[in-house]
């Protein structure tokens, strides 16, 4: 029996495989590696296709240095938009059009390093108003709030906070410098505190080590993280990564699977750069990928809903909440 076999054995019978092991399907044959993904998500996961979308809540302007990001005030890219925090009316019309789509999750994202009280509490009010009228769920991407905020938050209707580790405790410094990698740690831990689902993954392409992406991806495997964001760079002019190398099909399949075992029972999130894959992530979603951002991303065009509802369908899979 391969490393591969084997290791998918020991996911199947309940057990968890530890980063030596994890290391080890980074040479392994693709195609069985992706195979052997897709079966553990199958029987542990089953069908069902967690399908998000995210609205650009409060865009630009933003006093965080992350390399990647078009609304960073330290870089000078085509993102020249600006705008405060959206009211209840326009928050509200985004839901109702998700909602009406067959949507299950809405993410309300927000530029800038947090939100403030004042900004929090108006937050909270278009929540309670969105969870009313509509039957989405909310989730929050507010930057690194504390555990106060976050039980606000919770009160309002939120069911779930995203915080994006980005990459390895090694190699974040490389691409952030103005927070920390334990200020993002301990705002994924406040939230959970506050009773919130956490859903936490990060960006492949920056310049990292495969090492780099199983580290981050047990990172959130110690925190409990129920969502793991899996985005490709999409290399933004102006940006220090404009000239990055995108990930190749082949490879996001890789980290995908690799994702999927060593954390089996994730929603494992295909994101931003997904419009860049000519097969808008079918291959990725045949190796152990069970759910996607749909629509558009916060600076760049996306796919629309109802081409990835029809993908879904073509997959097998059925639209519905994995992990709650």
């Amino acid at each position: 029996m391969n490393i591969t076999e084997q290791l998918k054995k020991k996911i199947l019978d309940g057990g968890q495989i530890s980063r030596e092991e994890a290391l080890l399907l980074k040479d392994a044959p693709l195609k069985e590696l992706t195979d052997a993904a897709d079966e553990i998500r199958r029987k542990i996961c089953g069908s069902q296709f967690d399908i998000c979308t995210i609205i650009n809540g409060k865009c630009g302007r933003c006093s965080e240095d992350c390399k990647y990001c078009a609304q960073s005030i330290h870089y000078h890219t085509s993102c020249s938009e600006t705008y405060p925090l959206l009211d209840t009316e326009q928050l509200l019309e985004g839901a109702k059009y998700n909602d009406a789509r067959g949507v299950l999750r809405y993410s309300i994202v927000t530029s800038g390093r947090k939100l403030s009280d004042p900004e929090v509490d108006q937050v909270c009010e278009s929540i309670r108003t969105i969870r009313k009228e509509t039957s989405i769920q909310v989730c929050v991407s507010f930057g690194l709030l504390k555990e106060e905020q976050f039980r606000k938050l919770k009160e309002a209707g939120a069911s779930r906070v995203h915080c994006n580790l980005e990459s390895s405790r090694r190699y974040f410094p490389s691409v952030c410098t103005t927070h920390t990698y334990e200020e993002k740690i301990e705002t994924l831990k406040a939230a959970k505190r506050a009773g919130l689902s956490i859903c936490s993954g990060g960006i492949l392409g920056l310049g990292e080590t495969m090492e780099d992406r199983i580290d981050m991806v047990i990172t959130a495997r110690e925190l409990g993280v129920r969502s793991v964001p899996m985005n490709l760079l999409n290399p933004i002019p102006g940006t220090p990564y404009e000239h990055n190398r995108p990930l190749t099909v082949e490879e996001a399949c890789r980290c995908a699977a690799i994702f999927r075992f060593l954390i089996p029972s994730a929603s494992i999130r295909l994101a931003g750069g997904r419009g860049l894959m000519g097969d808008h992530g079918e291959a990725c979603f045949q190796s152990g990928a069970n759910a996607a951002i749909s629509g558009d991303m916060l600076t760049t065009a996306g796919i629309t809903v109802e081409t990835d509802m029809e993908l879904i369908k073509k997959l097998g899979f059925e639209a519905g909440l994995h992990n709650g």
